[in-house]
């Protein structure tokens, strides 16, 4: 028995899908805009609705807007019927999402948001279809050819879910989230950890090793055993930072100079420490430590880049799974 090639199987299912998407890429409009101002501006939630297949897109593009700072859920279209039309109120948003536009399911959906006067949104392929004609803002994107059989939805779903993260996206930037606010709706898992920052992880307060620049090494000997962080922050008169000493230069400078405890620290100090802003990724930090061969950094924030506000140690970073 002659073996199917799977393999091409795989790759005409991916060509197809390919393809819808090149077609609905080119058939974004105005609209599109519309939907990410409505969507912008919603002070409710917004409300995903599909059957079937696009009733799984529907609940993956409400998690998307949620994690992206709009508030959002998916409803079951069957469900509806029994009692969820009342988890829709007229300051919401309502998405609807069906290839043909015609589901039956939808329909009193739609009669309740038209008779409500609920915004809705429709995401469908057919210009004749109820859900096409009852939509204050249409999203249409291209009728497709599926894969399998030419029924199985495949070519239609990815099309629905890509234009659901375009708008998750487009509205992110409407909204002009920042890189902290995303940060903070996923706080856990590896995501969190790569959002996490420098102000996350870093030494503050008195546990920071401050040393004045005319204190005498002998001193900052016991200040740098009892603190434990293998640095000296040193300062001047200002409390403006002027250079760092660490475990290893001390132990270098031990081994030519007998004399290291009469010094003054800043005859020993490194000038210029590196310094990164507090709001820098932990794993950009981590990136600099590891080019520069340094296991500590200054922190400073954005207003004044002379004082030191932490300091953030190469195993706080580690600990907290950040590679």
């Amino acid at each position: 028995m002659k073996k199917k090639n799977y393999k091409k199987i795989a790759k005409d299912v991916i060509e197809l899908e390919i393809k819808a998407l090149t077609r609905l890429k080119n058939s974004i409009g105005n609209s599109f805009n519309e939907a990410v101002e409505v969507i912008t501006k919603c002070q409710s939630k917004v409300i995903l609705c599909g059957v079937g297949k696009s009733g799984l897109i529907a609940a993956k593009i409400s998690a998307t807007l949620s994690s992206v700072g709009t508030a959002s859920f998916s409803l079951s279209a069957s469900d509806c019927s029994h009692g969820d039309l009342g988890s829709i109120s007229k300051k919401d948003i309502l998405i609807l999402i069906s290839y043909s536009g015609s589901t039956d399911e939808l329909k009193n959906i739609i009669k309740y948001a038209n008779r409500n006067k609920v915004l809705l949104i429709g995401i469908m392929s057919k210009k004749n279809s109820i859900l096409y004609k009852a939509s204050d803002i249409k999203l249409l994107i291209p009728e497709v050819t599926e894969a399998g059989l030419g029924i199985v939805p495949t070519s239609s779903t990815i099309s629905q879910l890509s234009i659901g993260d375009a708008l998750a996206v487009a509205t992110l930037n409407s909204k002009n989230i920042s890189q902290k606010d995303f940060k903070n709706f996923h706080p856990s898992g590896n995501l969190g950890a790569k959002l996490r920052t420098v102000d996350d992880l870093m030494i503050i307060g008195n546990k920071i090793p401050f040393v004045n620049e005319s204190v005498k090494m002998k001193k900052a000997l016991q200040i740098i055993s009892n603190k434990k962080l293998g640095i000296l922050v040193i300062q001047d008169n200002k409390k403006n930072t002027k250079g760092v000493i660490t475990d290893g230069q001390i132990r270098r400078f031990n081994g030519i100079n007998t004399n290291l405890q009469n010094l003054t620290v800043k005859e020993v100090m490194t000038v210029n420490p590196i310094s990164v802003n507090q709001d820098t990724l932990a794993e950009k930090a981590l990136s600099i430590m590891n080019s520069k061969k340094i296991t500590s950094l200054c922190v400073h924030n954005q207003k004044n880049k002379k004082k030191t506000i932490g300091i953030l140690h190469i195993h706080t970073i580690l600990q907290s799974n950040i590679k």
